[in-house]
């Protein structure tokens, strides 16, 4: 689950990173420039539509770290936002199981998969 004011602090980050007012990047990424007041206040959660548009403008911006802390900004040159096993540690990945993939596409659709029962 997203932290809402913890969300808010990443996002000024990336706005204090890029020298963007709210108002500058709520034109960058195409939303309304209430949606990012809402967001910074606490009120509101990203959508998925608002975190792919983050994403898709500000290219050094973690999906992981952008949604809850984990990784760095800004993502160090030439790597991805995908994680890999080498962000687990062996002993995690001994003991996991995958229960349900989500993959996100560009046009804010997506595909659950889920294991069965």
């Amino acid at each position: 689950m997203i932290n809402n004011l913890e969300f808010s602090e990443r996002l000024k980050k990336v706005m204090d990173y890029y020298q963007l007012s709210a108002a500058t990047f709520a034109d960058r990424i195409q939303v309304q420039r209430s949606s990012i007041s809402h967001l910074l206040s606490g009120r509101n959660r990203p959508s998925l539509d608002f975190v792919l548009k983050v994403l898709d403008e500000f290219k050094g911006v973690e999906l992981y770290w952008l949604l809850n802390g984990k990784g760095s900004f800004p993502k160090p040159e030439g790597s991805s936002s995908t994680p890999t096993s080498s962000n687990i540690s062996d002993d995690e990945l001994k003991n996991t199981e995958i229960d349900r993939i989500i993959i996100f596409y560009k046009d804010g659709t997506f595909k659950n998969y889920q294991k069965k029962s």
